[in-house]
């Protein structure tokens, strides 16, 4: 009876075992090190890939190989190279896979102490290859256990497929390989590599467009290459691209653009190690700018460096998602033949083959190049098709050029594309498929500008392209009765609105000039009033269109910056916009582009402002405006209303009333008027200060009123408690009654607000109060750390002031990178100018503020003392 032996062990420790006979481990390790640095630094020049990745393996073989002769190894033991290290690919800072192939041996005639003999032989070769500097990833099995764990794991399996010898046994090694062959099956590996493949690419959330996307294992990667490969050489099929054009799978064309898309990649992945000086795979933004500076890619005037390498990179990681699903298909069609199925004819050019579309011919697209449009209508019109065959793929993705400028010219295809944008269904996953295989960009060349630009704007997270197709999503959600429960309005205002392809067109266009230099809105207006013209739309359905494009910005804008509650700026938003129609337009697009610019710039509170603004202006447009008394006059109603409902008399609370005027009542909405009067009423003279919480109605975060006598530096102590406690201001409104009473309100998140919200609502009331009634002295802001992200892609700080719409006050705007203590070290500014706030919108995107404060002051009105004003403003926001 034969017993496996195994041993598992790991180094002892980092510093050197001195263990090892015959070697001289400083000498070894010297060597090691100036050969390795002798390679990098001729690689960090000009240096070609392959002879430097070859180097590196090469100079490890001879000090592994060394390392193991000086061991007595018993005979049969073998030193195997797995994985990358195996197929002589090694980089920089990777691994050293390893392999120590033991002899199957029989218990009963190996003595205890030979046993610890090896185990003694595997623990101090171990040790010594960690003390020469080998970061080795090592596995101790028998032959038998190397079947085993192959068939039990698809990972081992893949690295032991691309294992080379090193050193002892070359007869085991050459059993292994047969063993392992005849055990492999290439059915079963194919299905298990791309089960892996899919849970890989879920990690990285399906997309290769992420800010710091993983070279090797994002969907895009290298990993996506290998997997191919891996496939390849498990079914016999070869280990090469030029085997697939053997195998009828590739051009020879196609073989070569693969290889440079392959060299590429792996190129980007030894610069960024040999910068970072360690294991990098992920392209950080720390290191894009000296990664594009190793390519010599250089500033542009409209682009940073690190911007055009990163479009580069996305439109190479596009290309390889491209390969691999066409040739992951193929290969399932090779070793799958029996499940090919029987073609269901759908009419004179495509049938159903195992759930996809397939074309009837393969020279279709050749021959009428307009069936590619007719394709994707196809898959709108017939939800059962999953995807598209690789014979279909491949034919358009060959013919793609076939859509150039004669194509775009043709009446009938322009009604196509026109056609297909009306489907009821089906649109996001076929825009996207159409931008995936380079039809969208070349139908659209404007848009083929975009595919891959990345935007430094620290709040947008997906590339140009990608951002277009979510807001395309998001506004399709809307029509959908499913989703009807995220956003009730939008979704019935979608319900009701007669052409909803318009606003398909509306978000393909509104981004579509970035880049250009210039303002993006203006530019694209052109783009789409051209593109109506060409397509045919009717005047209404181009004015509509080129309005969405040229003001897809100005609604987020007013609602996030300017007074809601003051008449003139809804009217003269109103004026803007012209009609019911055209607003119902802008505010579905707003929300979807706002939405789709990263998870984390939406919220409840902008899309309460949104809503705020869009029925105040639907009003006016309706010709149901009501005048600022008449405003006052429902906004009392209702808080009486409310208050009646709580059992509380009028005349209790009229006397707090009577020190408000028509500001406070016109600025506030009738539920927060009840709610303050409630928790204020009993305190209208007191000589403390009272702070009031409650979790906002409004669904994110809590809301909190602060009312005492008016103080200077009031609302700078207020933000200096708020920054304390690492809090972030939404919203603020500040408020002096007429009897020289603060009251000023606050809507206010945090970090884990959710889990304690009591705990915290019942400190705020507490410390808040005593902060500002023992006055400390106002301190220095807690200025804390810019992000990574906005340290190497910062926003210019910058202030705007300017007389609002009625030249009484003053719209101050300010421009910055987040960090922590930012708002409270603006209103420190604000009380050492003496300026009186009358409203805060504080407004993060990202990691960009665009904050909005409605001030007034003496110090306005004097040219020098304003300048003064905004010079200490900008050193306050500068980091």
């Amino acid at each position: 009876m034969h017993r496996p032996l195994s041993i598992n062990t790991v180094p002892t420790s980092s510093a050197p075992s001195n263990e090892c006979p015959s070697v001289d481990i400083s000498e070894l390790r010297n060597r090691l090190k100036a050969n390795r640095q002798a390679l990098i630094d001729g690689f960090s020049g000009s240096g070609r890939l392959e002879p430097f990745t070859r180097g590196l393996t090469k100079s490890t073989d001879a000090v592994l190989r060394e390392l193991w002769n000086s061991s007595k190894w018993s005979a049969g033991c073998t030193l195997i190279a797995v994985g990358g290290y195996g197929r002589n690919e090694l980089f920089p800072s990777s691994d050293v896979d390893i392999l120590i192939l033991l002899p199957e041996v029989d218990s009963q005639h190996l003595s205890k102490t030979e046993q610890e003999l090896l185990q003694s032989q595997v623990t101090q070769f171990v040790n010594c290859c960690w003390d020469v500097g080998l970061e080795i990833g090592h596995a101790v099995r028998s032959l038998n256990e190397c079947i085993f764990e192959a068939a039990k794991d698809v990972t081992v399996q893949t690295s032991l497929l691309e294992s080379r010898w090193l050193s002892g046994s070359r007869k085991a090694f050459t059993q292994l390989n047969l063993r392992l062959k005849e055990a492999r099956d290439p059915q079963q590996f194919f299905q298990a590599k791309r089960l892996e493949m899919r849970q890989r690419h879920a990690k990285f959330e399906d997309t290769p467009y992420s800010l710091e996307p993983n070279l090797k294992e994002s969907p895009g990667g290298l990993r996506d290459l290998q997997t191919v490969l891996w496939v390849m050489r498990a079914a016999g099929f070869g280990h090469s691209w030029n085997d697939l054009v053997k195998l009828g799978l590739l051009t020879a064309r196609e073989a070569r653009t693969l290889a440079s898309l392959e060299y590429f990649m792996k190129l980007s992945r030894a610069r960024l190690h040999v910068l970072a000086k360690r294991r990098e795979d992920r392209v950080v933004f720390d290191l894009q700018a000296p990664l594009a500076r190793s390519f010599s890619i250089k500033h542009e005037s409209d682009r940073r460096a690190s911007e055009i390498y990163m479009q580069r990179y996305y439109r190479c990681a596009k290309q390889i998602t491209q390969a691999n699903t066409l040739l992951l298909q193929a290969l399932e069609e090779f070793l799958f033949p029996a499940t090919s199925g029987v073609p269901e004819p759908l009419d004179q050019e495509f049938s159903v083959r195992r759930g996809m579309l397939d074309i009837n011919h393969a020279d279709l697209f050749d021959t009428d190049p307009s069936a590619m449009l007719r394709a994707f209508i196809r898959m709108c019109e017939n939800p059962s098709l999953q995807d598209m065959t690789v014979r279909t793929l491949r034919a358009m993705w060959r013919a793609r050029t076939k859509l150039d400028a004669t194509f775009r010219a043709d009446p009938a295809n322009r009604a196509l594309f026109i056609e297909f944008l009306k489907q009821p269904r089906g649109i996001t996953h076929e825009l996207r498929r159409m931008n995936q295989w380079s039809i969208l960009g070349r139908y659209l060349p404007a848009f083929r500008r975009i595919v891959g630009r990345m935007q430094h704007d620290l709040f947008h997270v997906y590339t140009v392209d990608q951002h277009i197709l979510m807001v395309v999503r998001n506004l399709r959600r809307f029509a959908i009765d499913e989703h009807a429960h995220e956003y009730p309005l939008c979704s019935e205002l979608m319900g009701h609105f007669d052409k909803p392809w318009l606003l398909y067109l509306a978000a393909l266009f509104h981004d579509i000039a970035k880049g250009r230099g210039g303002d993006h809105s203006k530019l694209g207006r052109v783009d789409a009033k051209r593109f109506a013209k060409q397509h045919g739309l009717t005047n209404d359905e181009t004015d509509v269109l080129v309005f969405l494009v040229e003001h897809h910005l100005t609604m987020s804008s007013v609602a996030q910056k300017q007074d809601l509650s003051d008449p003139d700026v809804i009217r003269h938003f109103a004026d803007t916009v012209t009609s019911t129609y055209r607003l119902n337009a802008l505010y579905l697009l707003t929300v979807a582009d706002i939405r789709g610019t990263s998870p984390k710039v939406w919220n409840n509170w902008k899309g309460k402002l949104l809503e705020d603004l869009f029925n105040r202006t639907r009003r006016i447009l309706s010709g149901d405006e009501i005048s600022s008394e008449g405003q006052v006059d429902i906004n009392q109603r209702e808080a009486r209303a409310t208050l009646a409902l709580y059992g509380i008399a009028r005349e209790v609370y009229q006397p707090f009333w009577d020190k408000a005027d028509v500001t406070y009542f016109s600025r506030n909405e009738p539920q927060d008027i009840a709610w303050q009067t409630r928790a204020l009423y009993r305190h209208v003279n007191t000589l403390t200060t009272i702070v009031r919480c409650r979790l906002s109605p409004h669904g994110e975060g809590f809301q909190v009123v602060v009312y005492a006598p008016d103080q200077p530096e009031l609302f700078a102590r207020i933000c200096g408690y708020f920054d304390s406690q690492n809090f972030s201001v939404l919203d603020a409104r500040v408020y002096t009654t007429q009897h020289k009473y603060a009251l000023d309100s606050f809507v206010v998140t945090s970090v884990s607000f959710a889990d304690r919200y009591r705990d915290i609502l019942q400190m705020v009331e507490h410390d808040l109060a005593e902060r500002i009634d023992l006055a400390p002295p106002l301190g220095n802001p807690v200025r804390g750390r810019a992000s990574r992200r906005s340290r190497y892609f910062p926003v210019t700080p910058r202030v705007d002031l300017r007389p609002d719409e009625r030249s009484q006050r003053f719209l101050l705007s300010v421009f910055a990178s987040d960090r922590t203590g930012l708002l409270f070290s603006i209103a420190k500014v604000l009380a050492k100018h003496q300026i009186n706030l009358h409203m805060a919108r504080i407004s993060t995107l990202g990691e960009r503020v665009e904050d909005s404060f409605l001030v007034d002051g003496p110090s306005l009105a004097n040219q020098r003392q304003q300048l003064a004003f905004e010079e200490d403003l900008l050193g306050a926001i500068t980091q």
